[in-house]
């Protein structure tokens, strides 16, 4: 009796469980979507995608920036006070300026090529910024897509765990009444109920991992938290391979790593050049308008002054920037060689996952469900044993599992060989 009540009730909670899920789904806002209608919502809409795209524009306005001349500089230098007057200007009885201004403008020539230097290496920089970019949209979108697909396999579960828990629950109850009746043992009973409370637990599991999923493409997606993404199309089992070849040679022109740290190294480079180019001096001039304080009244000078390089030749700088490109030159080397391994191995892993997808086996699957609904109808009419029925119950949850499994993985490494490779090289 104890755990028959025990039964019922996880049996009870369940159905409620179920229900309040139900009236949840009724009253959120239901989206049916294909992964062309997510990418494009989650192409105009994530926030992440659009502060990094800022950060872009502003690397790129650096460029304007490295572009501009140093401002000239005006100085002026008045009297004051003298001969117990304030700003005492005019002219003397014989012509001669009284008072005394001087006005001087600088403009600092930078020599050596320092502008377009600094203009180089700033486009890099938003070059650099503009790779960042397209790598986080990369890392986004693989997530987005292994969510969308992960999804649409949690909803094929959830559809065949329903399926077997109404087989379960009209069997349960034909044993209830053949129990009232006294043609089985409560025994059997308690085990076909442990059964289906089994399969209830892997329901809930199955909702939770939904749940999951769904929080984080309306993240991904900007979306309100009571809206319901349901995907429109199922997985395909079978994808086209490129050769490995075009595999890596995509990846050495797409990838967005090794194209960020090939324009780091590139940067380094410039950087070298700058600071060879910051050794040399740069050059000041002055045209200044003296009223009364040199050899001569209203005198017009031309200032010019440069320093001379004895002591800093920003030869510390130099030397650093040679070993930062030697530094950059071994991760690009390294990059490239961990990118084709990488790239190697997520093609290996879809070509042994595409075979166990290979086309011979949705015959069998579509046998073995033909087999299992005989299966059903062969116990209810009590030619088999509960034993036998319930070992071909957990056969068929753990096949069709598997089938669904396998063509989420076929999923995963596509779009793990595409991640690598930086482009949608298998559709």
């Amino acid at each position: 009796m104890k755990h028959t009540s025990f039964m019922s009730f996880a049996i009870a909670m369940f159905i409620l469980w179920v229900c309040s899920a139900r009236t949840y789904a009724q009253t959120s806002d239901t989206l049916r979507v294909n992964l062309n209608e997510v990418e494009q919502t989650f192409l105009e809409k994530n926030l992440l995608l659009l502060a990094q795209h800022y950060q872009v524009n502003a690397d790129s306005a650096l460029i304007t920036q490295a572009r501009l001349w140093d401002n000239p500089v005006l100085s002026t230098d008045q009297n004051v006070y003298a001969n117990r007057r304030f700003f005492e200007h005019g002219v003397n009885p014989d012509g001669t300026p009284r008072g005394q201004f001087l006005v001087q403008v600088e403009q600092l020539i930078q020599l050596g090529g320092k502008r377009s230097k600094n203009v180089a290496l700033a486009g890099t920089n938003a070059t650099i910024t503009y790779w960042q970019f397209i790598d986080l949209m990369r890392t986004l979108k693989l997530e987005l897509r292994n969510n969308y697909y992960t999804l649409i396999q949690a909803l094929n579960l959830s559809r065949l765990y329903a399926e077997e828990d109404g087989h379960l629950d009209q069997l349960v109850k034909g044993m209830q009444a053949q129990l009232q009746a006294g043609n089985i043992a409560r025994k059997d009973l308690l085990r076909l109920q442990a059964l289906q409370l089994t399969l209830h637990q892997k329901i809930a599991d199955n909702h939770q991992q939904i749940e999951d999923l769904e929080a984080s493409l309306r993240t991904l997606l900007q979306t309100g938290p009571q809206s319901v993404l349901i995907p429109s199309e199922q997985m395909n089992n079978k994808v086209v391979l490129p050769p490995l070849q075009d595999a890596m040679t995509t990846a050495i022109e797409y990838n967005p790593e090794y194209k960020i740290e090939n324009y780091r190294l590139t940067g380094a480079t410039q950087n070298l050049a700058v600071q060879k180019a910051m050794a040399v001096p740069d050059l000041t001039i002055s045209p200044n308008f003296d009223q009364n304080s040199n050899y001569t009244p209203n005198y017009w000078g031309l200032g010019l002054s440069i320093p001379i390089p004895v002591f800093n030749r920003n030869q510390g700088n130099i030397k650093a920037a040679q070993f930062q490109i030697r530094s950059q030159q071994a991760v690009v080397d390294n990059k490239r060689i961990a990118l084709q391994n990488n790239v190697a191995a997520a093609y290996n892993k879809l070509v042994a996952v595409q075979k166990m997808n290979a086309d011979n086996q949705d015959v069998f699957y579509k046998d073995y469900d033909a087999l299992y609904d005989n299966i059903v109808q062969s116990y209810k009419q009590r030619q088999l044993s509960l034993v036998e029925f319930i070992d071909y119950h957990q056969a068929y949850l753990d096949v069709m599992s598997q089938k669904s499994n396998l063509a989420l993985q076929l999923q995963l490494a596509k779009e793990e060989l595409n991640f690598q490779s930086g482009a949608d090289l298998v559709k």
